[in-house]
């Protein structure tokens, strides 16, 4: 299976100056993850619920907190292409849950750990124990 099969094709896209709070209400809103955050500067990054709850918990004010100061601009990028098994090692060797999807330089989607398992359960379930 490929990734182009499990990826969400629901791309939340934020700006830089997003505080986190607006950003977690957008994801909440969205029910997903994470975010692309487009910054014409740093390019594309990634923006996790994990991000926002490291902010939260050392305190910092997410209305005043932006998710420039928090994004992730070192960002594995996976292809559509992609079988679900090189996906699933990237994430692995990486230690992160979320892969943005490019196609043509552009994200057309988000593939994460929970859309793998997702694929992968039920050809499990049916091998006998």
């Amino acid at each position: 299976m490929l990734v182009r099969d499990a990826m969400s094709t629901v791309v939340l896209t934020i700006g830089p100056t997003h505080t986190l709070r607006q950003a977690a209400a957008l994801m909440s809103a969205r029910k997903v993850g994470a975010a692309v955050v487009h910054d014409p500067e740093a390019g594309i990054g990634i923006l996790t619920e994990r991000d926002i709850l490291n902010s939260v918990g050392l305190g910092q004010d997410p209305d005043a907190e932006r998710t420039h100061a928090h994004t992730t601009n070192d960002v594995v990028f996976a292809a559509p292409a992609w079988t679900l098994e090189e996906a699933a090692a990237a994430m692995a060797h990486g230690g992160f849950r979320h892969l943005i999807v490019l196609d043509g330089g552009e994200p057309v989607g988000i593939v994460s750990v929970r859309d793998i398992i997702r694929c992968w359960a039920p050809a499990r379930q049916r091998v006998p124990a």
